[in-house]
């Protein structure tokens, strides 16, 4: 596909005897969202700890654009245009918001000897910070600190800081976790406009949203895909109903999933 941007190829990783992820691959393709679900236990964190540079894979091959980055670390990711947010909150809860982003902006742009420069003095850094709050729709909460944020303000926080980064692949793992349905919404709206210039990969538990936002689901169980297609192939897929949904397709097999 020629608007890949992020490709896993046969991805694996061992701990010890436990085989957590297990021949994975997949591709993320500019203006879509792929969405990978899957009980807990079914290698999704591995797997994007693997695409983010946090873990190297045992075997198999990570591909951005036409580069092979499979050895390279996270902050070589980072400055390639690898974004990532994460299950658990990663603000500066006492500083504010727009900080908070060029802070990250700051990080994803410099080396490590550039750490002894302050941050306002970083012109670039100040001006991605105010694209990506107004991208995200935060301009207004600037100068708040981002502790007092409410939960789905703090998520949206976290998105405009992996915007601040520039990047092309947005890896987001369960940005929708805890958020009532004006929040969810909020956030899909969001990714929706973002998708056209990235590539997303979205890991989430919420099926509701993933079946409204993306063009792609892969579901894994005990780290290997056992389905990868449109939502539509998903629903109607006989394993997913019965290994990840719980359904028995010897009694409910003219059902489809209502997810």
């Amino acid at each position: 596909m020629s608007d890949t941007l992020l490709a896993a190829i046969g991805l694996t990783r061992r701990f010890g005897g436990l085989t957590a992820v297990n021949g994975v691959s997949l591709a993320l393709a500019r203006g879509q969202v792929h969405a990978v679900i899957g009980t807990n236990g079914a290698g999704k964190s591995t797997l994007i700890n693997i695409l983010s540079g946090e873990l190297a894979p045992s075997s198999g091959q990570v591909v951005l654009g036409e580069r092979d980055i499979t050895a390279w670390r996270q902050p070589e990711r980072a400055r390639a245009g690898l974004g990532r947010s994460y299950q658990r909150s990663t603000l500066f809860p006492e500083l504010s918001v727009f900080e908070n982003c060029r802070l990250t902006a700051q990080a994803a742009r410099q080396r490590f000897w550039h750490w002894w420069r302050p941050a306002a003095a970083c012109r670039r850094s100040t001006e991605l910070a105010h694209e990506a709050l107004a991208r995200t729709g935060l301009t207004g909460d600037a100068a708040r600190p981002a502790g007092l944020l409410p939960h789905g303000r703090k998520r949206q926080l976290e998105i405009a800081m992996c915007l601040a980064g520039e990047p092309r692949v947005l890896l987001l793992d369960e940005p929708l976790a805890g958020m009532g349905p004006e929040e969810t919404d909020r956030i899909l709206d969001l990714l929706q406009s973002l998708k056209a210039n990235h590539a997303i990969l979205l890991v989430e538990h919420d099926m509701d949203a993933v079946f409204r936002i993306a063009e792609t689901i892969t579901v894994m169980v005990n780290g290997t895909t056992i389905a990868s297609g449109a939502p539509a192939e998903i629903r109607a897929n006989a394993e997913v109903r019965t290994a990840y949904l719980g359904e028995d397709t010897t009694t409910q097999g003219e059902h489809a999933c209502t997810h």
